[in-house]
């Protein structure tokens, strides 16, 4: 398993209020690289060196239960997570794992005004598309203005919860207004959006549905080209990428993998170097195979059981429901078991821990008692709802198909709650079936996981929680609220941290909406989701680790896999 940016979507959180990390409101680099200056983990060597090799063809083994649609659209969320960081850039990368330490990408740098309801880029000079055409401001302006045009593509609300009213160019430099302070915003429109050529996408098909334009060939600034079948992309190194002597790795390769077994057979093999999913028993099937065969899997976010809460479901609308649910699950056995240890339990506030141990409150959560199972109360609770052994519930679990942790996940939650008299039946769906009923409310629980983690448990949260995330069954509750919670006293904290004026309040009110996900339960988180993360140093170095955690490590994730493809580099067989 692994979780899927491109098929979930969630309004984000700015760096600068989240990690205190920007106090000046005028950021530039001088640098023409854009990257980090760190320490790789192979050699010691820094990103830039001289003596890094060029070459190579590293394979990617990341099973996603289909295969590949050929589509690159970095708007359509069912396909983005192959064009995102791989061919199209952001503005600015913002590395959650390293307090929101700043990459200035396509822009050199921004000034924000004294209210922060407007922020101005310096676009980088010269950049250009995969086709040689120039990059310039105005395509910055037109990849934001497209949102407004065509709603579809607005998959983080810019235009609407974030109060985006205006995007402009002028010279080298883009404008963007806003509503009202939006610096909570920074780190979705400045590192989750990938920059389009307006050249492209202002004519033919794409001009005329640039929501279901699928960009079969599409041109980019970032640093590989792509060639597409069904069961593998193929990306060469761009001859015009911006940054001088990058990529080092020539060649990768994507193979289509419909389950788990495959990927990870390539994986243990050597045949693959870069695993993005669970590997069950990796001390003996992966990492004792050989000694180039490492893994670090940091969590970020919750996997969690996702209730239904619209009231045509009967069922899991009702609080008794939920609790009872919540009190059964034994998440240190789902931990053990479905995850192999790989994946710690997590809290019924969803704030994750360790990563945001200050905005965790432990008090809380131990006087909830969610954290041991309580079949007593469990029960108790179940029976408000009129439920028992005697008179039992039936529901239907959504799951993706061929995650085999989330199925060993999902059988012992089954066992867990079936003594109480709630049975639960699997429904495991191919990759875009599950998320086209997760976005419709077609469910009556289903497993998954936020796409969005930030600089704070404030993004994930937001996404879960605020009711401008959420739609009526039947409609696209594309933004991440999937269960339909609908809480005004939770909106308004929510609201309120955007224009928090000190980390003590930010943590304040984090805490108070754990307090709610603990009286409402809107979602039952069940483990920390890792962010999957194997690697082979045997041909490429340059990975990030924990002691260089200059990029989330999994190639899901965007557009963190493009700095970890600008750091890697090949190491030919001696």
């Amino acid at each position: 398993m692994r979780r899927s940016k491109s098929s979930l979507l969630a309004i984000a959180v700015s760096i600068g209020l989240a990690a205190s990390a920007c106090s000046s409101t005028k950021h530039t680099s001088d640098s023409s690289s854009g990257g980090s200056t760190a320490a790789s983990s192979a050699g010691g060597a820094s990103t830039g060196n001289a003596s890094y090799k060029q070459g190579g063809s590293l394979t990617i083994a990341n099973e996603q239960g289909q295969t590949w649609p050929c589509s690159f659209n970095p708007y359509n969320s069912s396909f983005n997570q192959e064009s995102l960081g791989f061919i199209y850039e952001p503005l600015i990368y913002v590395n959650i794992l390293q307090d929101a330490k700043e990459t200035p990408m396509l822009a050199s740098g921004y000034q924000w005004n004294a209210d922060k309801t407007q922020i101005t880029f310096t676009i980088r000079d010269g950049v250009k598309w995969s086709d040689g055409q120039p990059l310039t401001a105005d395509d910055v302006a037109y990849t934001y203005n497209l949102m407004k045009q065509t709603p579809a593509l607005d998959d983080y609300s810019l235009w609407s919860a974030a109060g985006l009213t205006s995007v402009t160019a002028s010279g080298s430099q883009v404008t963007m207004t806003f509503k009202q302070n939006a610096q909570v915003y920074f780190y979705t429109f400045a590192t989750l959006v990938g920059i389009i050529p307006k050249h492209v996408w202002s004519t033919g098909d794409a001009a005329a549905h640039p929501d279901t334009w699928t960009d079969p060939n599409p041109v980019g600034s970032g640093p590989y080209t792509v060639k597409c079948t069904p069961n593998n992309m193929e990306y060469k190194a761009n001859a015009d990428y911006w940054q001088p002597g990058k990529p080092y790795v020539s060649t990768l390769e994507y193979p289509a993998y419909l389950d788990n077994g495959p990927a990870n057979q390539d994986l243990a093999s050597g045949k693959a170097q870069w695993g993005s999913q669970f590997i069950t028993g990796i001390k003996s099937f992966y990492l004792n195979k050989s000694q180039d065969n490492h893994t670090w899997s940091p969590p970020v976010l919750n996997v969690s059981v996702i209730p239904n809460l619209d009231p045509s479901h009967k069922a899991t609308s009702q609080l008794g429901v939920r609790q009872a649910i919540a009190y059964a699950i034994d998440k240190a056995k789902v931990s053990a078991i479905g995850e192999d240890g790989q994946e710690p339990p997590a809290n019924q506030t969803g704030v994750i821990t360790p990563t945001f141990d200050k905005y965790n409150d432990a008090a809380a959560i131990a006087a909830a008692g969610y954290d041991k199972p309580d079949l007593t109360k469990a029960a108790a609770d179940l029976a408000t709802a009129g439920y028992s052994p005697s008179n039992p519930l039936n529901l239907t679990m959504i799951s993706i198909q061929g995650y085999t942790d989330w199925d060993a996940s999902i059988a012992v939650i089954k066992q867990d709650l079936k003594p109480l008299g709630i049975n639960i039946t699997e429904s495991s769906l191919t990759n875009q079936t599950y998320f086209d009923k997760l976005y419709k409310g077609d469910f009556d629980l289903a497993y998954g996981s936020e796409p969005s983690a930030g600089p704070s448990p404030y993004t994930e949260l937001r996404a879960w929680l605020h009711s401008a995330n959420t739609a009526p069954l039947g409609q696209s509750a594309a933004a991440g609220n999937f269960e339909r919670y609908k809480n005004p006293a939770v909106d308004s904290l929510l609201d309120q941290y955007a224009t928090a004026g000190t980390e003590d309040q930010q943590v304040s009110l984090i805490k108070q909406v754990g307090a709610h996900m603990l009286q409402d339960l809107p979602i039952i988180p069940v483990t920390e989701s890792a962010d999957w993360f194997q690697y082979n140093t045997k041909n490429f170095g340059g990975w990030p680790t924990a002691d260089n955690p200059y990029a989330q490590p999994a190639a899901f994730n965007y557009p963190d896999n493009e700095q970890v493809l600008l750091h890697l580099y090949y190491k030919p067989a001696q």
